[in-house]
C-alpha cells in the first residue's frame, strides 16, 4: 500500500507532477488530450493515496509509463504493491515502458484505446 499522505498533499503533488511530466509522459499526453476515439483521459490523477500517470474514469483504467528507475532497487516491488492496491479498488492497470512510448507512440495509443473498449 502507498505511504500515508494527506488528501491535500496528494492533490498538491499531482499538480506538481503535471508540470514536471517526463518526456514519454508528455508525448503520450499530447495524443491523449486530443480525446482519441472520443475517450477522455486525466493526467497525474490522484486515486486514494496514489497518483497515476493517466486515468480513464468510465473504463476504470489506469495507464502507467515506467522509466528505467522502475526496474531499480525496490521499485519493482513497490510498483507491484501499488498495482495490487489499485486493482483491489476495482481498477485495471496497464503499464508501458518509457522506451516503448518513445519508440512507437501510435502502438501504445492503440493498445490504450483497445483496453478502454474492453
Amino acid at each position: 500500500m502507498p505511504p500515508h499522505r494527506d488528501k491535500n498533499d496528494v492533490v498538491m503533488r499531482a499538480r506538481a507532477l503535471r508540470r514536471e511530466m517526463t518526456l514519454p509522459e508528455g508525448m503520450l499526453w499530447q495524443v491523449l488530450r486530443t480525446r482519441p476515439n472520443g475517450l477522455k483521459f486525466r493526467r497525474q490523477h490522484p486515486l486514494g493515496r496514489c497518483i497515476v500517470d493517466f486515468y480513464r474514469p468510465t473504463a476504470r483504467l489506469v495507464v502507467e509509463v515506467d522509466g528505467e528507475s522502475h526496474s531499480m532497487g525496490d521499485q519493482p516491488e513497490r510498483d507491484s504493491r501499488r498495482g495490487e492496491w489499485l486493482e483491489a479498488q476495482g481498477l485495471r492497470v496497464i503499464r508501458f515502458g518509457a522506451a516503448d512510448v518513445m519508440r512507437d507512440l501510435q502502438s501504445v495509443v492503440t493498445a490504450i484505446i483497445r483496453a478502454c473498449t474492453r
